[in-house]
């Protein structure tokens, strides 16, 4: 027992757990199966690039373009569909998320070619795709009544009982167990955050991992673009405007190392479906929106320094398994 209560995710699923049940004790709905699964599909598109942002983080990079990506390719597909309405959901998807792999893998290509840092990269790419989106659109909205009836329908339809959003979360969330835990790139991504050096000398490219994860993240964060503008039936040029600190802020409470080489899939799940269960309570408790990001910057405050010093006590015994082995090779260089 002291072991799991040793473990992020578990800690974190306890804090979702007392959230409910505080709120649940003044409002009884709220901790309902129903209403429950409400607020995992209204985190559905945070938990997806949370998923994504994690790949590229493991890496010991970082993506703030996630968020600019989303409304660029939101607006790209929006526009497409009100000139060609007749297009399937289906292809429209696969044009959302083939248009964000292609800006994810401009990224990772800045990254890796120009080795320049991720933070400064995405950075200017961010403001780039912001600006990309005004001239594309002229600064005109997209709205409803310009949305064909299909592309509007498709998130919202409801199979066994979930919305296909939650089931396209769901999905990703299959996906990333499998390319994380089974697949040699998803051990790259912990390799190379973890020690770029050594991932080298073990043979792995580096640069074309993080390549890989940008582009990955790019290409979620062009299919989270047609569903946000197909669930709220709007395209305009302040998408998701700011919505990168919030996925960040899921990868950090969640336990992903800004570090890199340090994190889990049920840790990025946990901390989006954390911030998802705060923005749904404290409305209902009549809680100042205000407030609401004062209590998630506090979270992220705290789930930063609870990195750190889980990162500082695994160097402890490191260098003390170094100290008390040093004794022995002495004794062996005094006897050769």
């Amino acid at each position: 027992m002291s072991a799991l209560l040793k473990r992020r995710e578990f800690l974190l699923f306890l804090a979702i757990l007392l959230l409910i049940l505080l709120v649940r004790a003044r409002f009884p709905s709220f901790g309902s199966p129903a209403n429950l699964a409400a607020i995992f599909n209204d985190s559905a598109i945070l938990i997806i690039l949370a998923l994504g942002q994690m790949a590229v983080i493991l890496t010991r990079c970082v993506d703030l373009s996630v968020a600019a990506n989303l409304a660029l390719t939101g607006m790209a597909t929006a526009m497409l569909n009100a000139a060609l309405p007749g297009i399937p959901v289906g292809l429209l998807l696969l044009f959302a998320a083939g248009m964000g792999m292609a800006l994810g893998a401009f990224n990772g290509i800045l990254v890796w070619k120009l080795a320049l840092p991720s933070i400064v990269v995405t950075l200017g790419t961010m403001t780039i795709y912001r600006g990309s989106i005004f001239l594309l659109s002229g600064g005109a909205w997209v709205n409803a009544h310009q949305m064909s009836p299909a592309f509007k329908a498709f998130p919202r339809e409801v199979v066994l009982g979930l919305p296909v959003l939650s089931w396209i979360a769901i999905a990703v969330i299959a996906v990333f167990v499998l390319l994380i835990g089974r697949t040699g790139l998803g051990r790259a991504f912990h390799a190379v955050g973890g020690d770029e050096h050594a991932a080298v000398y073990t043979g792995i490219s580096v640069g074309r991992t993080r390549f890989w994860a940008f582009t990955i993240n790019g290409g979620l964060a062009g299919v989270c673009g047609y569903l946000w503008v197909s669930r709220y039936a709007v395209a305009y040029t302040e998408v998701a405007q700011g919505f990168e600190l919030d996925v960040i802020a899921a990868c950090v409470i969640g336990g992903i190392s800004i570090a890199g080489g340090m994190g889990t899939v049920a840790g990025a799940l946990l901390g989006a479906f954390f911030l998802g269960a705060i923005k749904n309570a404290l409305p209902v408790a009549g809680i100042s929106p205000f407030w609401q990001m004062a209590i998630s910057g506090a979270a992220i405050l705290l789930a930063v320094a609870f990195n750190a010093r889980a990162e500082r006590r695994k160097g402890r015994i490191i260098l003390k398994s170094a100290q008390s082995a040093a004794p022995v090779i002495r004794s062996s260089g005094a006897a050769s």
